[in-house]
């Protein structure tokens, strides 16, 4: 069989999600039977959102929690059983009241946790409107998602058919919850499990070539995209020597994959968003220790966000124009791998002094933002990567680093990442960064060796081959797997698509780059 014919056959067999988390659905009136999820603020809110609930079974809850000391703080989860119909009643508590989408998306997120065993189906009380009760759906697709693929089944446990019967959500406004659902709501939620699909796979089955296949298979039927990718061929001609140079030690050749999707009724300069795409990185000749180097499959976690936004917008027929650029190599220590000392030429014309080969993920981004900036002449360029441990250090899991020297593009996405609970802390790109990276033979060196701050430094190189464009680098190296958070069950989180989706769709144009250094 041709190699690319066996590629996409693989491409397509594997395409679909590992195993679904449960259908959402909508509804007015809870129908009895089954788990039922009450989402409470307070003792109060049990007459209201128990409202499903005879009498009698209301009375046992309200002495149940009065019981069990229940304090209605976000992290409060009590499961009771054997009343009236219902095979479990579990009472999530929310903070109180107003619930903004990162506060609803939790409640989707432990009612699916709190239910996943469940044989049945399963009913989540609405808090709010239309608009809430697709939050909470999000919510309850993001916290049900498994990663099974590989796992043989414990027959002493199999998964029965009832575990895949619907969530429901009541709300006033079914209606309209179903249709923003089917517009917004599902291809979000979608894209979000693709994205940890791509991550998660090994490095056998996702390296550039099957990458770029499994894209074309999620992207199939959707209207107002463009695919390209990029071969070996094709980046020579460009002069993309950076990305060439990490691509050299492997026998899966690099690709420079460009997902474009144009809205109706948007701009002519799209939104760039360009990710860090290693499929695998053992450093290459700057070999890594062997401690952990299983994790290294996640290092093209940028890559797989960026595309997974656009796929998201382009699903949801946003009126918005964005473009993906994944910057795709396997960086291996082979005969023919880059050395330290080397230099390259990236596709603006800049030279490299390669000083460690395990700096690698700046150097696939120095070709993918100057391709942006001259074929595109974009609004504004983002890129996105698990880049240094160094950001690891400075802000844990909590954030990810943002680094721009443009306040409004800043603060778009300071702004985003609040809104949807995948945050970012700002960090300096100092001056001085541009002595710390100056190479005594080219016009940059890809590494300090002195290796302080690395984030910065890192941020910097990046900056570099982006000549006039706003542009602002996120190092979500930190918040790539997933920790204790009820819409990020254990494993790669898929961080970014959220953020960037919402990003793309409030973007409003900035002014060029100011020169402050900040």
């Amino acid at each position: 069989m041709h190699r690319l014919a066996l590629l996409a056959l693989l491409a397509s067999a594997m395409a679909a999600p590992a195993q679904a988390a449960r259908p959402v659905q909508f509804a007015e009136q809870a129908a009895p039977g089954g788990a039922l999820v009450l989402p409470l603020g307070s003792a109060a809110d049990l007459q209201t959102r128990g409202a499903m609930l005879d009498p009698a079974t209301r009375d046992s809850v309200a002495r149940a929690l009065e019981s069990a000391r229940f304090r209605y703080r976000t992290s409060d989860v009590l499961t009771l059983r054997g009343l009236g119909p219902w095979s479990q009643i579990t009472l999530i508590g929310t903070g109180g009241d107003p619930l903004e989408t990162v506060e609803l998306q939790d409640i989707g997120g432990r009612a699916a946790h709190e239910t996943a065993a469940t044989d049945g189906p399963v009913t989540v009380a609405g808090v709010g409107d239309a608009a809430a009760a697709v939050q909470i759906g999000i919510g309850a697709r993001l916290g049900g998602y498994s990663f099974d693929r590989y796992r043989s089944e414990d027959p002493e446990a199999p998964r029965r058919p009832g575990q895949d019967t619907p969530l429901t959500i009541l709300t006033a406004g079914a209606a309209a919850a179903t249709a923003r659902w089917q517009s917004e709501g599902q291809a979000l939620s979608d894209a979000v499990h693709f994205t940890r699909d791509l991550i998660t796979e090994p490095a056998n089955v996702i390296y550039p070539e099957s990458f770029v296949e499994r894209t074309r298979e999620a992207f199939r039927g959707v209207g107002n995209v463009r695919i390209e990718a990029l071969d070996v061929t094709a980046m020579e001609r460009l002069g993309m020597g950076s990305i060439l140079a990490v691509g050299r030690g492997s026998e899966r050749p690099p690709r420079m994959l460009i997902v474009e999707y144009r809205g109706a009724g948007s701009p002519d300069a799209p939104v760039v968003l360009a990710g860090k795409g290693i499929t695998f990185d053992s450093g290459g000749i700057s070999l890594k220790p062997g401690t952990g180097m299983s994790a290294m499959k996640g290092d093209m976690a940028g890559a797989a966000a960026a595309v997974g936004a656009v796929l998201s917008l382009a699903r949801a027929r946003a009126p918005v124009h964005v473009v993906a650029i994944a910057a795709l190599a396997e960086n291996m220590p082979g005969g023919n791998a880059s050395r330290p000392g080397d230099v390259v030429r990236a596709m603006n014309g800049r030279t490299i002094e390669i000083i460690n080969t395990d700096a690698e993920g700046r150097l696939v981004l120095a070709d993918a933002v100057a391709l942006a900036e001259r074929r595109f002449r974009p609004a504004a360029i983002v890129d996105i990567a698990t880049l240094t441990g160094a950001v690891t250090t400075a802000l844990g899991n909590e954030y990810a680093g943002l680094f721009s020297r443009n306040d409004g593009l800043a603060g778009q996405l300071l702004a985003a990442g609040r809104d949807t609970g995948e945050e970012l802390w700002r960090l300096p790109l100092h001056s001085n960064y541009a002595d710390d990276m100056d190479s005594d033979i080219a016009d940059i060196k890809n590494s300090d060796e002195g290796g302080s701050p690395g984030a910065g430094l890192g941020a910097h190189f990046i900056g570099f081959f982006v000549e006039s464009t706003p542009w602002a680098h996120l190092d979500i190296a930190g918040v790539d797997m997933g920790a204790d958070q009820p819409t990020v069950p254990d494993g790669y989180a898929g961080f970014g698509v959220r953020l960037l989706d919402r990003f793309v769709r409030n973007f409003q144009p900035v002014a060029a780059p100011s020169s402050d250094g900040n």
